[in-house]
């Protein structure tokens, strides 16, 4: 009995972080097709990635509720292939918040023939319907 305590204590830490790996690969894996779909000027599936909902909030140059909205500012700021660029995401961390909850923090940097702008951004990640989306986004 002494050693299949000890069993079930060491099975229990040993897959105890599996859940936080699986939702960690499953959210950088959205981000990687945001930037995918970024890199091949498709904006609509770019925003697959975050939740189609008007709760939605997106803070860059001033605060945003709604997918559409959120949509439709892209379309406007990005209207040109030259204007997109090429996205790249470099991901700082990533902090469970709960076990439906993360938030991530990284970089964005946009290559463009005549700038390269970058800042930092701030997600939060939460599961939907089985799917991880961003619910919110400050990119600064």
């Amino acid at each position: 009995m002494k050693y299949f305590s000890l069993l079930l204590f060491l099975l229990t830490c040993t897959n105890s972080n599996q859940p936080t790996e699986q939702a960690e690969a499953a959210i950088r894996e959205v981000l990687t097709k945001q930037q995918q779909a970024w890199n091949e000027g498709n904006l609509e599936l770019f925003m697959e990635g975050y939740w189609k909902s008007d709760s939605l909030q997106f803070i860059g140059s001033s605060i945003r509720y709604g997918w559409q909205q959120t949509l439709d500012n892209y379309k406007k700021n990005y209207a040109t292939r030259k204007l997109m660029g090429q996205l790249q995401f470099d991901i700082w961390q990533v902090v469970p918040l709960g076990p439906d909850a993360y938030l991530l923090t990284g970089k964005y940097t946009l290559f463009r023939e005549s700038d390269q702008p970058t800042g930092p951004f701030t997600l939060i990640f939460k599961k939907k319907n089985n799917t991880w989306v961003i619910v919110y986004d400050h990119t600064s």
